[in-house]
Parts: structure tokens; C-alpha cells; sequence
């Protein structure tokens, strides 16, 4: 097990910022870790990367416990926190050669000049970081987190302030990573959730509220599904209506229509036959899916 907290908690004065929460994380496993402004996330994260001690409780990475064997856990661990702390004086190569002698890594130069590759600083490496865009900051921190070669990545909104073109390379990045690495990673864009997670835990006012694959989670709590339908031509609504599965119509435009039907029906082979019987050409018919946004509010919403 390359994460795992058991029963943790912690506390700040009268608040507990998280209350007894328990979950693991598999190596080579990516693992999306959602949850609202002030649910626990930053702070979890802290514990683990033995920033922050737990008030109680066990944390562990690489089955070693991250309170007493602190040292260590920081050598496994390549960690990218939300704020990234950077030298902004610094060129992009000099302060990752400075990071790389923190980690005593023997062939720096080789290895830093590895990094700027992989994450796409090449064009910008002689600059001093202070001159970067935000998303470019944030490729040195993802640099950074990397250049010791760690076994687990814990990342805390890593794709922030990027743009479309640099945020699927940094996708296609992370998704290389944890074939072989552990990824722990925070975010609020949920379409990049489904793009790279295996595994979804999402905790709320401090407590787990949702651990599982995206699938099984958004189809636990899909209570409907809704089917767009598109017809050769304007039927009566109350012929769609007397369809098995069919509970009632969401909209219609034409010949266009938006169909709330029952979770565990058939519905669509229902609506095939009922085509057939009743001359009609089946011009589209489409089952709108889930989201994870959907699923996110369901579980987080006061």
C-alpha cells in the first residue's frame, strides 16, 4: 500500500478540519481527492506529506509512518502544494539545480535538464520564474516535485491556471506518471477527474462521503436516466408516455424530445420497438450519462 490513513483526525482549536477519516491509495493507482473549499483536502494532504502532525491517528506512505519517520516519507514523496512556493529571483534551471542538491541527486545537471523536458520548460528555462505565467510557474513546481524521482506524487490542484493546449500535455504527463508511480491529486475540473482517475475519493465537512471508480459512483447515484429521441415527425406526447420506463417528458421541440425514464428499465430497445409499431423513423436517440459534477454536488450540497 503506498497511502494509507487510518482513523485520522485533526483539529484546530474548536474546529475539527477532519474527523476520523480512512481510505488507501494502491501503487500505480491515480487518485482524484474532490471536495469543496474547506472540506480537508489541503490539510490531509499536509499531514501526509508530514507538513502538519495528525491530532490522532495513523498516516502512512510507503508503510512508513509519516510522524515518526518523517525524513523518510519526504524522500518518497514529490509533493506540488495549491500555493506553489517558488523563488521568483531564481532562473527556472538554477533553482531546480538548487532543489536537486537539496535531494543530493549525484548527476544533477543531467536530471534537471530531463525535467525541463518533460514538463515543457524548455522555451522558457532562461528566464528567471518571477517573468513566468502562472502556468509555467506551475511546471516548475511540477518539476520540482519530480526531479528527486519519488514513489508517490501527492498534487494539490496541479493543473491551475494553465491553458487548454498546456493542460492536456500536463494530463498526458500525470497519466504517464502513474503507471509506475502512486498519484494522489486535488481538483476542481471534474472533466479532468474522469480523464485521468482510476479511483474517486471525495470528502466533505471533513468526512469521506465517497470512495469508488467514477463509474460505479455516477451510476450509484443516477436515480434516472434521460434519453434524447429524435423522430421523423411530431407524435402525441401521450403515446411516448405509455412506454414502459418512460416517467414523464422533460421538454419537446418538433419532433425532438427529452425523455425522463426509470434507472433500471430498458428503455431505448422499448423505444426501437414502439418505432417500428408505429411506422416511425428513429432519426437519433442518445442516453445522457452522469457527470462527475453531478455526482460532486449531490454529495457535497449543505
Amino acid at each position: 500500500m503506498s497511502i494509507e490513513i487510518r482513523n485520522v483526525t485533526k483539529v484546530y482549536g474548536d474546529q475539527k478540519a477532519i474527523k476520523n477519516i480512512s481510505f488507501s491509495v494502491n501503487k500505480g493507482e491515480i487518485v482524484g481527492f474532490l471536495g469543496p473549499n474547506g472540506a480537508g483536502k489541503t490539510t490531509t494532504m499536509k499531514i501526509l506529506t508530514s507538513y502538519i502532525p495528525a491530532t490522532s491517528g495513523e498516516a502512512r506512505v510507503c508503510n512508513l509512518d509519516v510522524s515518526e519517520d518523517a525524513a523518510q516519507v519526504r524522500e518518497k514523496i514529490g509533493y506540488l502544494p495549491e500555493h506553489n512556493p517558488l523563488y521568483k529571483d531564481m532562473f527556472v534551471r538554477e533553482y531546480l539545480m538548487f532543489i536537486a542538491g537539496l535531494h543530493k541527486i549525484g548527476d544533477r545537471k543531467n536530471r534537471v535538464e530531463e525535467l525541463i523536458h518533460l514538463t515543457g520548460l524548455s522555451r522558457e528555462s532562461h528566464k528567471k520564474i518571477g517573468a513566468l505565467s502562472k502556468g509555467y510557474r506551475q511546471r516548475v513546481g511540477l518539476a520540482q516535485a519530480l526531479i528527486h524521482d519519488p514513489e508517490v506524487l501527492i498534487l494539490d490542484e496541479p493543473t491551475t491556471g494553465l491553458d487548454p493546449n498546456q493542460l492536456l500535455e500536463i494530463r498526458s504527463l500525470i497519466r504517464n506518471l502513474g503507471q509506475e508511480k502512486t498519484v494522489l491529486f486535488s481538483s476542481h475540473i471534474m472533466q479532468e477527474v474522469q480523464a485521468l482517475c482510476d479511483r474517486v475519493i471525495i470528502i466533505n465537512k471533513g468526512q469521506i462521503v465517497a470512495n469508488d471508480s467514477i463509474d460505479v459512483l455516477t451510476q450509484f447515484q443516477q436515480q434516472e436516466k434521460v434519453i434524447y429521441l429524435e423522430l421523423d415527425k411530431a407524435i402525441e406526447e401521450r403515446k411516448l408516455l405509455n412506454i414502459n420506463g418512460v416517467k414523464r417528458i422533460k421538454s419537446s421541440q418538433g419532433s425532438r424530445y427529452t425523455l425522463i425514464c426509470e434507472k433500471d428499465v430498458k428503455v431505448r430497445e422499448s423505444l426501437f420497438k414502439f418505432a417500428v409499431e408505429e411506422g416511425l423513423i428513429l432519426l437519433g436517440m442518445r442516453m445522457d450519462d452522469y457527470t462527475m459534477e453531478e455526482v460532486f454536488t449531490k454529495l457535497t450540497a449543505n
